[in-house]
């Protein structure tokens, strides 16, 4: 019995091994090596970046290629960082607010509409947006090609995905804490901004994570409905290194570390916080 129990031990921590061994190849492959191909090219020259090639570089020229890359268009880099900066957390806080209370109406309220909302939540999620006929609504409403109207896209876009996180968390909180609150004499309101909302601390912080690096990192968007130079975004930054005759490889790569780093390190802190807070609602349904 006790040679079988030690075989069974043996075996089970080979499998182990051979699971971390390829989950490690595998991140290195879809993660790391892109990564230090980047990294690769944005310290290289003009002309050793212009070959795509891993290998080293024969002169480096990184740092170089950044302070190029910032100062291109009189520092116009910088003033991408502070248009997503800005459409990234006016947008991220909508969603936050709005789906929340969604969410939590769509879990604690059953109504003959539940149905129809529920369908429309889905919706939102698998049917595409329609790209004329909201650049038309923009333009009506004079919100076309300003930072507003970029904020209220990324709302609507994102907002299904936020209210199914929200109702799923929502399962599993009690609702004796909603009746006890109405019988303390509090308000709709009061019950759940006092009582609900900061139980839903994981999955808010979830929810920020994953739309701040989502928004942050759209280019769709803002190609579609933010045009002008003076509305520029970070992903949209990456033109100023292509042309119809040449790209700038070396200075194209560094843009590309310079707008993915703060994602990057945001999603390496924050990456238990995202697997709690997306597992949490799976508890109930």
């Amino acid at each position: 019995m006790s040679q079988t129990h030690t075989t069974f031990r043996a075996a089970e921590a080979r499998r182990r091994w051979i699971g971390g061994a390829v989950a490690i190849l595998v991140t290195g492959v879809v993660f790391v090596l892109p990564f230090l191909f980047a990294l690769l090219q944005a310290s290289k020259t003009q002309a050793d970046a212009s070959t795509l090639s891993f290998s080293w570089p024969t002169e480096w020229q990184l740092w170089s290629n950044l302070v190029a890359v910032i100062q291109v268009r009189d520092y116009q880099l910088l003033l991408a960082f502070f248009n997503s900066t800005v459409i990234t957390v006016a947008s991220v806080t909508g969603l936050v607010v709005f789906a929340s209370m969604v969410g939590y109406i769509l879990q604690r309220r059953q109504s003959r509409w539940n149905g129809l909302i529920n369908f429309l939540v889905l919706a939102g999620l698998m049917i595409p947006p329609a790209v004329v006929p909201t650049i038309w609504l923009l333009q009506q409403l004079e919100l076309f090609k300003t930072l507003h109207g970029m904020v209220l896209i990324e709302i609507a876009y994102n907002l299904s995905f936020s209210i199914l996180l929200y109702r799923a968390f929502v399962a599993t909180i009690p609702r004796e804490l909603d009746e006890a609150a109405r019988m303390d004499g509090a308000k709709p309101w009061q019950t759940f901004f006092r009582v609900i909302f900061p139980l839903l601390k994981p999955v808010t912080v979830t929810n920020i994570v994953v739309q701040s690096i989502a928004i942050f990192n759209d280019f769709v968007n803002p190609l579609y409905y933010l045009p002008g130079k003076d509305n520029v975004t970070v992903q949209l930054t990456l033109y100023n290194f292509q042309s119809q005759f040449e790209t700038q490889y070396n200075l194209l790569f560094s843009n590309v570390l310079l707008v993915t780093i703060p994602p990057l390190i945001v999603f390496v802190f924050f990456n238990r916080q995202i697997v709690a807070g997306m597992t949490a609602g799976a508890v109930k349904g």
